[in-house]
């Protein structure tokens, strides 16, 4: 029987529903400050629905992806900073355009600059091929 998927877990349930054995997961918790699953009476750890979709985050960053633990805890914090809400994305966006030199009006066309990057790219490729 699956549980709701707001519903809160164990340490066993995620662990057999994961396939990620309980000392990984404790091990996580340690390494992984924004991992922290609610602690109950006699220490027994209760996972939150984002506490789920963190650790899936991670297993998928360490083991499909190829990240070390420091690549992943690096990534994790700087997706912390990215908007978490449609509302705050624009103005990302925003800010962001005006930093980016490619973006914004009067700005050479696209098909030049592709043109342009796959010609340093050639020159790249035949200069190493010579040597």
């Amino acid at each position: 029987m699956m549980k709701d998927s707001g519903a809160f877990r164990t340490i066993g349930e995620l662990s057999k529903e994961l396939k990620i054995k309980p000392h990984i997961l404790r091990y996580w918790e340690d390494q992984f400050a924004m991992l922290q699953p609610l602690k109950r009476a006699g220490s027994r750890r209760h996972y939150r629905p984002e506490d789920v979709e963190m650790v899936k985050t991670i297993n998928r960053l360490l083991h499909e992806e190829g990240y070390t633990i420091k690549g992943a805890r690096k990534f994790l914090t700087s997706r912390k900073n990215q908007p978490t809400t449609i509302a705050e994305a624009p103005a990302m966006a925003t800010s962001t355009a005006s930093a980016l030199p490619m973006t914004g009006p009067g700005t050479e066309d696209n098909s030049l600059i592709v043109k342009e990057l796959k010609s340093i790219r050639d020159r790249l490729s035949s200069a190493l091929n010579e040597a």
